[in-house]
């Protein structure tokens, strides 16, 4: 008797990609504007992103043998490294060590794992997170430092940076106010966008990461660097991406145009926050974003413009996490209503009468 080998058989598809493979792919991408942003804050921003993924890590095994799941297999597959890395890129550079540790059981224990795991987690981890740390911590998360470089004249050593991140002790008159931030503030006090924005940052700067912010917003050439690395390598799609730089852009630039003494122009709203790290790294989360192309348009979009309106006229400067969790909320309705037709029904699913094509 003869037996066919797997390999004969047919028909059988061949991924060559796998979840370790993406998550190491897009953690590769992070790379040069992670290690470019540790450089410009220094030793406590070292600290607080060591221990931020390390807690991610620690979370992630306790709750795989709290369930009695294989914890090794699933650690190898970098997915919780990746949240905790995303994670310590939204967290203020000199925060207390405890942020991250409440940030890695807010995202794996209670964002992630309730719900099932990696692949089935109904809002992004990360996000939740710093939303969750945002509202109950806001003076901790709000605390933003002027870059001091690695080993330059004026950044802490190891010893001052241990003092910073574990014992709470924040030098003095070393805060500023995120570009966002700066613009907010001032014109709460009827000072206008126009006149704010002279002393805001240049382009250049924002550009570079010269400024105060998270790593996230910091440094948006090599974010954007690192995003199209990944829609070059195909990790992503250009929809997600563009559609939520389109939104942000556009409605900044139209409001601009109406009212440029309430409204900053879209070229300042593309290039400060994290809204180059929401819309490569963040928002084309794999789980919490659409399947179809269209969705994925839709989604984006529809990110871009609440970025904008969170950041114009709610309390906070920034709303990338508030945005892409409300989007995520609407995922499943924008499947139902774009999803592509089967073969051989309609759009509603019913069968096609024999001999039409295309209804």
């Amino acid at each position: 008797m003869t037996f066919l080998s797997i390999k004969n058989s047919a028909p059988f598809t061949h991924q060559v990609s796998s979840v370790q493979k993406i998550m190491f792919t897009v953690l590769l991408a992070l790379i040069p504007a992670t290690a470019f942003n540790l450089y410009l804050f220094g030793w406590p921003a070292i600290l607080l992103f060591t221990v931020t993924v390390g807690a991610c890590v620690v979370v992630e095994a306790g709750c795989l043998i709290l369930a009695g799941q294989p914890v090794k297999a699933t650690l190898n597959d970098y997915s919780a490294v990746l949240t905790g890395w995303l994670l310590a890129m939204s967290l203020p550079p000199w925060a207390p060590w405890w942020i991250g540790v409440l940030g890695a059981i807010f995202a794996i224990a209670l964002a992630k794992h309730p719900f099932g795991g990696i692949g089935q987690n109904v809002f992004n981890p990360a996000m939740v997170a710093r939303v969750a740390l945002l509202i109950s911590f806001p003076v901790a998360m709000t605390v933003w430092v002027m870059p001091h470089p690695l080993f330059s004249a004026h950044a802490p050593g190891l010893a001052d940076a241990i003092a910073i991140t574990f014992g709470g002790q924040m030098p003095d008159a070393v805060s500023a106010a995120s570009a966002l931030g700066h613009i907010k503030t001032e014109l709460s006090r009827g000072i206008p966008v126009s006149q704010s924005l002279a002393q805001a940052p240049d382009m250049m700067d924002m550009m570079l990461g010269y400024r105060a912010g998270s790593l996230g917003e910091t440094s948006a050439i090599l974010i954007l660097a690192g995003g199209l690395f990944l829609m070059a390598r195909r990790i992503i799609s250009w929809h997600i991406p563009l559609s939520v730089m389109g939104g942000v852009f556009l409605m900044g630039a139209i409001f601009h145009a109406v009212d440029p003494a309430r409204f900053a122009p879209g070229t300042f709203h593309l290039v400060s926050g994290a809204t180059f790290l929401g819309a490569f790294f963040i928002a084309t989360d794999y789980v919490t974003s659409p399947v179809s192309k269209k969705g994925q348009l839709i989604f984006g979009l529809g990110c871009g413009v609440l970025i904008w309106l969170i950041r114009t006229f709610a309390g906070y400067p920034e709303g990338v996490a508030f945005a892409v969790l409300l989007m995520n909320a609407l995922v499943p309705i924008i499947d139902q209503y774009t999803r592509p037709r089967a073969f051989g029904r309609t759009r509603k699913g019913e069968p096609l009468p024999l001999g039409k094509e295309n209804p």
